[in-house]
């Protein structure tokens, strides 16, 4: 199950002062205003968004040295740089989504790299025998591609149902509903812990580490975004995949190049 980050709250369940605060200020991410860092809170009754949300630093990374971040990134997400050059994060609801499908994005896109990379790195060096991703669609399976779409409908539109619902009402799916002895053990929205999602029991510590923890996911899930657009680019204009790329420049660095896709 994938769902929303926790820290979320910082701007989306934050109290009506700090909605306020959000919704009246659009500062510019070159503005000279000086940065405000507001306190906020999770709603009471309902599962924490705010564990993880330290304190935010004025000396914080900055995606652009010496610009200021908009209020509403005042550095308690994970992974946020201040960088919201057209505003979409001003609305604290807007902002709240945005966050979970960064999310969701960064792990799909996590494990498609991993998808694309390793069997085609694995096949190149003779352990495996698989089709390049590109074009593994084509490819001929134990039913037709109808039937596969039907039952990758059902499948992802269960998980992403689930998803939804604890987005909605948090904790709300977090007992299995066919084993109900079988119980989620985090505490956050997007990191449902157990021993399924965290198996190594890193999401039990101090909110400073865990925001580490969760930075780095967010920064390799980017990475993993742009990877595989690189891949799809790759496959487009050259014909191969990334790692015959990568050898046939290895090979031949002076003529293998970017700029040899492009040549007539």
């Amino acid at each position: 199950m994938a769902c929303a980050s926790s820290a979320i709250a910082a701007v989306a369940f934050s109290s009506p002062i700090s909605h306020k605060s959000v919704g009246s200020t659009k500062a510019s991410f070159l503005a000279g205003k000086k940065l405000r860092v507001s306190k906020v809170g999770a709603p009471s009754g309902s599962r924490s968004f705010g564990t993880v949300c330290v304190a935010a630093d004025p000396d914080r990374p900055i995606w652009f040295p010496g610009s200021t971040p908009p209020e509403w990134l005042d550095g308690s997400l994970p992974g946020d740089f201040g960088f919201d050059p057209l505003g979409l994060g001003s609305d604290p609801e807007t902002l709240r989504w945005n966050v979970q499908a960064e999310l969701v994005h960064c792990r799909w896109a996590m494990l498609g790299a991993a998808g694309i990379f390793i069997p085609e790195f694995l096949t190149k060096i003779g352990i495996l025998n698989t089709p390049s991703w590109y074009t593994a669609g084509e490819q001929e399976y134990f039913t037709d591609k109808t039937t596969l779409f039907i039952i990758e409908l059902i499948f992802i539109g269960w998980a992403e149902g689930r998803r939804w619902a604890d987005i909605i009402k948090p904790g709300c799916v977090n007992t299995d509903p066919i084993f109900p002895n079988n119980k989620l053990t985090g505490t956050d929205v997007g990191y449902p812990g157990g021993l399924w999602f965290d198996p190594l029991g890193w999401g039990s510590g101090s909110p400073a580490k865990l925001k580490e923890l969760r930075t780095k996911e967010i920064k390799n899930g980017r990475l993993a975004m742009l990877a595989v657009m690189g891949a799809w680019f790759q496959a487009i204009y050259t014909g191969t995949g990334p790692i015959d790329n990568l050898f046939a420049h290895l090979a031949d660095p002076g003529h293998a190049t970017i700029f040899a896709a492009f040549k007539g």
